[in-house]
């Protein structure tokens, strides 16, 4: 009986040492996340001071062309986009903020034009992808090219999103939803702040 219980024991000690070491919980799991953004972000400073001397060069589409030309990336510190922003367009653009819904100067715009990223002067949309939505920010079912706009997933806030930024400077943008109309059947749903809008007059 006594041999029995040691053996429980044993067995018992064992798997919480297993436990611990092989199957961390929430906290070591915490903690591995944390060096792996860690080691992320220095990997990111790396790639942008690269990119800084370098010059990393892209393939954009022009409207105004009409194809595809070649762009330099963007890259600037904080410093530099706090003091070429607005408050506004620098905490939605690099910090990525949601400006209210009805309260941007471009959710109700109807004229024909060509939409810019606001930070850069990429082409990103233009009025003929523009839809009434009816949530109080502009609205677009396409780019205007795969090229000119990157995404990523997005967990914060307690959901899981697509967000969409500008591929030339990283700048956010909105997110996608599935939610819009034909062809594409995507909601591109874009802060008015992140976006500057040149009128076609012709």
């Amino acid at each position: 009986m006594k041999r029995t219980v040691a053996w429980t024991v044993a067995a018992a000690v064992t798997a919480a040492v297993w436990l611990l070491v092989f199957r961390p919980g929430p906290g070591r799991a915490g903690e591995l996340a944390a060096e792996d953004a860690e080691r992320g972000e220095a990997r990111a400073t790396v790639a942008e001071e690269g990119a800084r001397r370098e010059g990393v060069t892209l393939q954009l589409f022009s409207v105004g062309k009409g194809g595809l030309i070649v762009s330099q990336k963007v890259v600037k510190t904080d410093e530099e986009w706090k003091k070429e922003l607005t408050p506004q367009e620098y905490r939605v653009l690099r910090e990525k903020g949601t400006e209210r819904a009805f309260t941007g100067h471009l959710w109700d715009e109807h004229a024909k034009g060509v939409y810019k990223c606001a930070a850069c002067g990429n082409d990103l949309f233009t009025s003929e992808t523009k839809f009434e939505s009816g949530t109080g920010w502009p609205s677009f079912y396409a780019p205007v090219a795969k090229e000119n706009v990157e995404t990523e997933v997005d967990s914060s806030l307690f959901m899981r999103r697509t967000e969409v930024h500008c591929s030339r400077c990283g700048g956010h943008l909105g997110h996608i939803f599935d939610d819009g109309p034909r062809p594409t059947g995507l909601r591109y749903c874009i802060n008015s702040v992140s976006l500057a809008f040149e009128k076609n007059d012709k």
